[in-house]
């Protein structure tokens, strides 16, 4: 069938954490004009520069400490980044390089021995060519008696990776082209990578990301004031099934602009800022999330809030509660002549509407009839082209691909065929419905005023308070990442780059395209871990700002992967040295106090300082992640839980946590407080003193005990310098090892209120004049059995007890 009205929705967002990072290419050279005459050549040290010295063409290396030579265009002021590469995929090596005309008037690049290495192809022969270098960045080869309108090449027809103003990509009739952008290999090798950029014309015209011939992610069919509604005023596209579908789109001003296709398959749309001295972006096209194309299956509809889930489509159930990409099935299969009718889903992104899966029609006044007719016919939505009227557009064979837009008003409707029992139910809940609603909706009325003012000022006290609603503290998609980008980053999750795994699931190292590491933690099958655990991490530590905290640079949900970003530390955990005979004498006397010092200062932002003001409830040794400079970062807020001004305590039925940190009013009886965390610093500190896990065995009296237990043991029997680890030598001076032993008796004591708040932990830990105070006995001083007795006596009876707590232990090394 012909291309049919294209129409894009756009998902653009600012991400900060896909920037590009360049490094200069470029070595000075003399200064050309912007055409080139018959006769004339340039070598790799002359450029021919644009009437206005917008752009600029020569001859770059990349990588600079290479011997890859490469023709390419650049703009004249930012020599960091060619917008279009002539050779790309066959690079002059070892040699000098020449841009010349052969005899019949086309361009050719040959190196030093006369290789032909790359040229521009014109069919048509020239008897006195001219290459001109436009201000638009578009290089053009033309006859010398005709003008830059009238060329015969240009190589705004053959894309690199960047689309620039006025530039056009899609199908010409005049070139028979299909102009599309084509990644780079990766952000040093700007030969051909696997992603492209393009229109799809086979069907309503959108524009699509594609890895090879897979679609990754796409724009919708785009028609009338579609990209006005969406937010992209500058977009054009031009609709003429006879001689050109493309898009375009203009500069908002003067500065510099471009589109680019990046190695990882986002398209990032970015203006150059002379107050940031930098590339600004303005909006980011990418696979993530809802845009993940075909992420819920046939008939599932996407909706992102905080994170993409997958429902159904009005009709239609899940296929399979495992995999949700399986897609959706309908309720009742007799929608044949049945008598089916339609549902009407509002501001969504339409399906998948390329090849055989979608028709046009002229005029809508049969739309819905002629659907009906068809029992292969899906769905039907309407449309207005310009300039022409309104069309009718039909779907088969599948519906996929549909998600709600994030705007309301933005998205289009769609009609999609349901069965008349799908029908009925409808008419049956509005008969139930409507005389129920009309007596009452006054009191309805009433009582939503009282709460909207009851609401406004909770919320105003709470924003006074430093506390917000939790769901409005992150913005959709602000730190959503694309697959493509992980996958590059982490060689698609190979075993090299597997450094750990815990109670999430496996974690791997990666490099962004800017260079910067990171990793990545992929939530397992098995995991113990869910939705919430993940929502929560995204939630609180993409609002928390802390030199002791580790930093979450994004997350990504891709069908059944759910990833989390991080901030690569390359000492691992504390406990990676703590608990190694071989190498916790790494960490020398003074090392341990910094990582004490800077875990508490973490700790009081946590609990004091920021806005959100939260209790992590999972404090442990393996949860404080080492940077290259071994300061002491706390990680994992999966279980973490906010607290707003004045809360001091609550209670939980599902107590979760790691057995040997918990403190016992948590364990016991699902209190958990600010002094909860304190109990596991407390346990930490003593751990970090003595090199031995808590978890440990000690002989008092033949009576085992854990680490607290023996701790408080010797404290009182004056020999608890003995609990210091042995291969610390003579590092430490007796009073400062006491201070921090005590200290860490402190904070373990068994009851709330007897254990000092962050605040005054700090103040000791700072003050090296510190009296000490004789500890009370602690929390779980060494019965390890006290747990177990729990489980036991729930394994004894037919019902629980009546505290009616569920403890779920995590892993070490989580």
């Amino acid at each position: 069938m012909k291309p049919l009205i294209p129409k894009m929705t756009s998902n653009f967002r600012l991400n900060h954490l896909s920037l590009l990072c360049f490094i200069p290419l470029f070595l000075p050279r003399s200064t050309a004009v912007d055409i080139l005459k018959s006769g004339q050549s340039i070598n790799d040290t002359q450029v021919i520069v644009s009437a206005a010295e917008k752009f600029e063409l020569g001859f770059f290396t990349q990588p600079k400490s290479s011997s890859f030579k490469y023709l390419g265009i650049w703009y004249k002021s930012l020599p960091d980044y060619a917008v279009w590469v002539a050779n790309r995929d066959n690079p002059i090596l070892n040699s000098s390089a020449t841009l010349k005309f052969n005899t019949d008037g086309n361009l050719i690049l040959v190196n030093q021995t006369g290789e032909v290495f790359w040229s521009s192809n014109s069919t048509s022969s020239l008897k006195s060519p001219i290459a001109q270098l436009l201000d638009t960045g578009n290089f053009i080869l033309r006859d010398s008696n005709s003008q830059s309108d009238n060329h015969v090449w240009q190589s705004f027809d053959y894309p690199f990776d960047t689309l620039l103003p006025e530039m056009k990509l899609g199908w010409d009739s005049k070139t028979g082209l299909n102009r599309k952008l084509t990644s780079r290999k990766n952000e040093n090798d700007p030969s051909s990578g696997e992603f492209s950029y393009e229109v799809n014309t086979d069907g309503l015209a959108e524009l699509v990301v594609r890895k090879a011939n897979k679609t990754m992610f796409r724009g919708g069919p785009w028609f009338g004031d579609g990209f006005t509604r969406r937010r992209s005023t500058g977009g054009i596209f031009i609709y003429n099934s006879s001689y050109e579908i493309s898009f375009s789109y203009n500069a908002p001003d003067n500065n510099p602009s471009r589109v680019v296709l990046d190695a990882s398959g986002s398209v990032e749309h970015s203006i150059w800022s002379e107050e940031e001295k930098g590339w600004r972006k303005t909006y980011t096209f990418e696979g993530s999330g809802c845009n993940d194309y075909d992420l819920c299956g046939n008939f599932g509809l996407c909706s992102s809030v905080l994170v993409a889930s997958c429902g159904c489509l009005d009709g239609f159930k899940q296929k399979s509660t495992q995999n949700f990409s399986d897609g959706c099935v309908r309720k009742d299969e007799k929608i044949c002549r049945e008598g089916e009718g339609f549902r009407k889903i509002s501001d969504v992104k339409w399906p998948d509407s390329s090849g055989k899966s979608v028709k046009l029609k002229m005029g809508i006044e049969n739309c819905e009839t002629e659907c009906l007719n068809d029992c292969l016919c899906l769905a039907y939505g309407k449309l207005e082209i310009p300039n022409i009227g309104y069309a009718c557009v039909t779907w088969f064979n599948k519906l996929v691909d549909i998600r709600f837009v994030r705007d309301v008003g933005t998205g289009d409707d769609i009609f999609v065929r349901v069965a008349a029992s799908e029908l009925e139910w409808s008419e049956r809940r509005k008969s139930i419905i409507v005389p129920v609603v009309v007596p009452i909706v006054s009191v309805i009325i009433f009582l939503a005023l009282i709460t909207l003012f009851i609401v406004r000022n909770v919320r105003r006290r709470a924003e006074d308070n430093g506390v917000g609603i939790t769901e409005d503290l992150i913005h959709e998609n602000e730190l959503e990442m694309p697959i493509g980008l992980i996958e590059a980053a982490t060689n698609n999750f190979s075993i090299s780059n597997k450094i750990g795994e815990g109670g999430f699931g496996p974690v791997y190292k990666g490099r962004l395209p800017c260079g910067q590491e990171i990793a990545v933690k992929k939530l397992a099958e098995r995991s113990r871990q869910g939705l919430e655990e993940f929502k929560n991490e995204v939630l609180f530590i993409s609002q928390l700002q802390h030199r002791n905290l580790v930093k979450l640079l994004g997350f990504c949900i891709h069908k059944e992967e759910t990833l989390l970003i991080y901030e690569y530390m390359p000492n691992k955990s504390l406990d990676y040295f703590l608990f190694d005979n071989g190498r916790r004498c790494l960490l020398h006397w003074q090392m341990r106090i910094d990582i004490i010092i800077g875990i508490a200062r973490g700790l009081l932002y946590l609990h004091r300082d920021s806005r959100l003001r939260i209790i992590h409830r999972d404090l442990k040794v393996a949860n404080i992640l080492l940077d290259s400079e071994m300061m002491p970062k706390i990680s994992d807020f999966g279980i973490a839980r906010m607290f707003g001004e004045g809360q001091m305590e609550t209670k939980t039925n599902r107590v979760i946590g790691t057995y040997g940190y918990m403190s016992p009013e948590y364990a016991m009886e699902g209190f958990f407080s600010f002094k909860s965390d304190v109990y596991s610093f407390g346990v930490m500190v003593l751990e970090i003193v003595s090199g031995k896990r808590n978890q440990g065995y000690f002989i008092h009296s033949q009576h085992e005990m854990n680490l607290v237990g023996h701790a408080w043991k010797l404290w009182n029997e004056g020999r608890s310098l003995e609990l210091v680890d042995g291969v610390l030598g003579d590092q430490f001076q007796e009073y400062e090892a006491l201070k921090y032993i005590n200290i860490g008796l402190l904070c373990v004591q068994a009851h709330p209120r007897e254990r000092p708040i962050m605040s005054s932990v700090l103040s000791m830990l700072e003050n090296d004049n510190m009296s000490f105070i004789h500890p009370k006995r602690p929390g779980f001083n060494g019965e390890r059995f006290l747990l177990y007795d729990i489980d036991s006596s729930l394994d004894d009876k037919s019902t629980p007890t009546s505290n009616n707590v569920t403890i779920t232990l995590l892993d070490d090394g989580r």
